[in-house]
């Protein structure tokens, strides 16, 4: 991968001390001659994935909140890209339409008044709403976000959009760092005390490495990437697979018994957040996108499987963690 234009490029990173920001940075470090901004809300950046920063790092650090606009003034000046990351995500709409609606359009105001040839926003596919999708792409639905989160980042993407940036929209995300989408697994596979077989609903996925690779192509990329685009793994992972993986690599307990669909759905009748989460998990969220490797200059990596057990160590250690600080222990 080699930066645009002459001379060593400048990205700035919003939300570099978050899950994917993270691993933005770390792909971004492994560039040489990349100079790093990362923009600082309250985290201080240097102790994630061992990053320092400071005279001689090639990594700089500079103060921006994105729910107090006047604090990203200056933020861009002299850079070549901005990979935005952050975003606020919870039930929160005020602070949800703050932070990654208004926020969002003052950064990208403040990036074309600083003249920055590319603005790429890491979005969700949650933005479509609930599916089935399948082999869906870009262009193929219209976006129906269900929660503040969703509605306000499809909101965001509307300023990135008009501005000729990049919007990038992955499925499920996992990896070292990750601590709600296999979490969120690992607490409905509690609720099931089970794994569901035979179910065949496939699921678009993405390795947190390969996303941060695909987040920098995008900034970087000599081919001038513009519009949406769907960056997962080219091949989807059944709803079973996806679970009997989960338990396999995390040593869960839950491993021996198997029950169908309809078995699954009947013992989480009483637990509506649970049945929600396996209805969306029963149904295709398939998305692709051909464009992404040609555009970004980007390899997908290894499949699932082999990647997921990579990242299973940090899992045990975080669901343990988690454990460990509930109430009553």
């Amino acid at each position: 991968m080699t930066p645009r234009g002459s001379g060593a490029a400048r990205v700035l990173v919003t939300g570099a001390t978050g899950f994917v920001g993270g691993h933005v940075v770390a792909a971004a470090r492994a560039v040489p001659g990349l100079r790093l901004r990362l923009m600082t809300h309250r985290t201080p950046p240097a102790p994630f994935l061992g990053v320092g920063t400071g005279p001689g790092t090639g990594v700089e650090t500079v103060h921006g909140d994105l729910g107090a606009p006047e604090t990203l003034r200056g933020s861009c000046e002299g850079v070549d890209a901005v990979i935005h990351c952050a975003s606020a995500i919870g039930d929160n709409e005020p602070t949800a339409r703050s932070v990654n609606d208004q926020g969002t359009r003052a950064l990208v105001d403040e990036a074309v008044r600083c003249g920055v040839p590319r603005i790429v926003q890491l979005s969700t596919a949650s933005v479509y709403g609930r599916g089935p999708f399948t082999r869906l792409r870009p262009g193929g639905a219209e976006p129906a976000p269900a929660s503040a989160t969703s509605l306000t980042r499809a909101a965001a993407e509307r300023h990135v959009l008009a501005a000729g940036g990049v919007v990038v929209r992955p499925h499920i995300v996992y990896g070292t760092g990750d601590r709600w989408a296999v979490p969120g697994l690992v607490a409905l596979l509690g609720q099931l005390s089970a794994v569901p077989a035979g179910c065949g609903a496939r699921h678009s996925m993405i390795e947190a490495g390969a996303l941060g690779r695909a987040l920098l192509g995008a900034a970087l990329s000599s081919n001038e990437p513009a519009g949406i685009y769907h960056v997962n793994h080219p091949e989807p992972v059944s709803c079973s697979r996806l679970l009997s993986t989960v338990v396999d690599e995390l040593r869960l307990p839950w491993g021996a018994e198997r029950v169908d669909v309809a078995e699954a759905r009947e013992r989480l009748v009483g637990v509506p957040y649970a049945l929600h989460h396996f209805g969306m998990l029963a149904v295709d969220h398939w998305f692709t996108d051909e464009r992404v490797g040609r555009d970004f200059d980007w390899e997908p990596g290894e499949g699932f499987t082999a990647a997921f057990a990579r990242h299973a160590s940090w899992y045990r250690r975080h669901l343990e963690t988690v454990r460990r600080s509930a109430p009553g222990r």
